[in-house]
């Protein structure tokens, strides 16, 4: 059952898929309209979801479901992340490699593999105050707080000085 995301329940989780390049409008549209079909028809023993979505920064697709009506089991997890494969496919992106970090230049979201990353902090290229996307966060309430973070205030913590 699709609802608009912004109307999930605080608790609601999420799940954040970062891609490794930014996509086209037409991309977005079409994805769009991919996750429409896959959320107004996801399922958990026969049960409908509530769930929504949202695209932040043309890169970032981020799924909540309110698990207070239904919780996501182990097939409706394996049909979300069949679902995410098939956008990596469609599209030739990354959805689901989680050793990589997203981070903000300006108003531009970098892409950088993890040991790039470390490296760039040793270089101090990026800092303590580099905002970051913390792309562990487990529901919309940490979502809002902290998935948009300086990295000392992130896992990404431990890499900068």
């Amino acid at each position: 059952m699709l609802v608009d995301f912004n109307t999930l329940p605080e608790e609601s989780r999420v799940w954040i898929y970062q891609a490794n390049r930014s996509f086209s409008e037409q991309e977005l549209e079409e994805i769009q309209s991919k996750l429409d079909v896959f959320i107004e028809n996801w399922t958990a023993h026969g049960s409908d979801l509530q769930s929504g979505y949202t695209i932040k920064y043309k890169r970032f697709i981020i799924i909540g479901l309110n698990q207070d009506l239904n919780k996501a089991t182990g097939c409706s997890i394996d049909a979300s992340v069949n679902f995410i494969q098939q956008l990596e496919k469609d599209y030739n992106v990354d959805l689901l490699d989680k050793m990589n970090v997203s981070y903000k230049q300006g108003d531009y979201v970098a892409y950088k593999t993890l040991s790039d990353f470390r490296k760039m902090a040793k270089d101090k290229a990026v800092s303590k105050n580099t905002i970051v996307f913390n792309n562990l966060v487990t529901n919309i309430g940490e979502f809002k707080e902290n998935w948009e973070v300086p990295a000392s205030e992130s896992w990404h913590g431990r890499f900068v000085k």
